[in-house]
């Protein structure tokens, strides 16, 4: 008995052993991770932030520009991280005219970068970019996690230059203990760490997010890794995941402060008494069809913090879509790959006017 017990422990060894070889291997042909697949072009810079546009196929095109507006707590390549987990190629085989921020890496003389620079500046200058280059009216925006919430007060504000809304897993109401990240916020003095440090660090933010799952998000991925590290491709995917996670940049520090205290701990949004620029953000300013869509196993943005939207905007067409996935799934999982490029595309174009005949673009630096 206890020889077969040393034989079967002597081959789990050398399987082990084989697939870290495999694994080594494959990880030493791995050169740079790239950030984003899909071919774009850039057509706008201003300061430390980009757009990217990315040109839609087929015949069928939206004939009003989609503009991504991502969190800035991440790097938006998350919704193109390979060939078959593309949000943006799949968002462009659908027809939509594509157009992303990137945000870039805030330094620290953007300390004192307001939520008013980041919604009344760059937001506002990249729509009216969009429109004047492509003629259109109005663009539609989809804004992602924090870009949702930016996107749903940029939309209040500015409801003229706004075709459609579509937020994807967007903090809005975040009266809530359903997350521990939400609790975690109305408790930490971002007074004191902004005061002390200025911007806030992108590590610190990562930290809190991998505690928010320990187990899953710290450990249980390197168990389960194992088990296919002689595959390739397995590893690639690994690798372009753990750069993403890891790519944090920091957090301007009085957008931060604002974001934290008005909108996590105070809920004013939500109030009707969220204040931008001396204006009052009503959402019952938005008045443009809204699509809303949002993960149910969601740990960072639970749906509790998504659902009331549709009570608090002006508009009666308000579609409200879940998701059987979690945070990360509404990117990558086979579910909403397959089922939310068709799903937002159809709706952008069921309610996008056709845009005028295209006037002179620019570059702005």
């Amino acid at each position: 008995m206890a020889e077969n017990i040393m034989e079967t422990m002597m081959q789990e060894s050398a399987r082990v052993q084989q697939k870290l070889l495999k694994g080594f291997e494959s990880m030493m042909q791995i050169r740079d991770m790239e950030e984003g697949v899909t071919p774009r072009e850039v057509v706008y810079r201003e300061d430390k932030i980009q757009v990217f546009h990315y040109k839609p196929e087929g015949e069928d095109i939206c004939p009003v520009p989609l503009l991504i507006v991502y969190a800035l707590v991440n790097r938006q390549y998350m919704m193109d991280i390979q060939d078959n987990l593309s949000l943006f190629r799949k968002l462009i085989g659908q027809g939509l005219d594509l157009y992303v921020i990137e945000w870039g890496y805030p330094s620290k003389m953007d300390k004192y970068l307001t939520m008013e620079d980041y919604v009344d500046g760059y937001i506002n200058n990249v729509v009216d970019f969009i429109r004047e280059s492509t003629g259109s009216e109005k663009v539609n925006i989809l804004g992602v996690c924090q870009g949702g919430a930016l996107s749903t007060i940029y939309a209040a504000l500015y409801p003229d230059k706004v075709q459609n809304l579509v937020v994807m897993v967007a903090p809005i109401d975040l009266d809530t203990t359903d997350g521990l990240l939400q609790v975690w916020a109305k408790f930490f003095d971002v007074d004191l760490m902004v005061d002390t440090i200025g911007n806030v660090p992108g590590d610190f933010l990562n930290l809190v997010f991998l505690w928010l799952k320990p187990f899953q998000l710290i450990i249980d991925k390197y168990v389960g890794l194992l088990d296919r590290l002689d595959d390739p491709e397995t590893v690639k995917y690994f690798l372009r995941m753990e750069k993403w996670i890891f790519d944090s940049p920091d957090q301007a520090g009085e957008t931060f402060r604002k974001y934290v205290k008005e909108l996590f701990q105070e809920n004013l949004l939500c109030k009707g008494e969220f204040k931008l620029g001396g204006r009052t953000v009503d959402l019952r300013n938005i008045t443009m069809p809204v699509l809303n869509l949002f993960g149910e196993q969601d740990h960072l943005v639970p749906p509790y913090c998504s659902k009331p939207l549709a009570d608090l905007v002006g508009t009666k067409d308000v579609t409200t879509i879940a998701y059987p996935v979690g945070h990360i799934g509404m990117y990558v999982s086979s579910k909403a790959q397959k089922e939310m490029p068709p799903t937002v595309a159809n709706w952008l174009k069921e309610r996008s006017a056709p845009r005028k005949a295209k006037g002179p673009g620019k570059e702005k630096s």
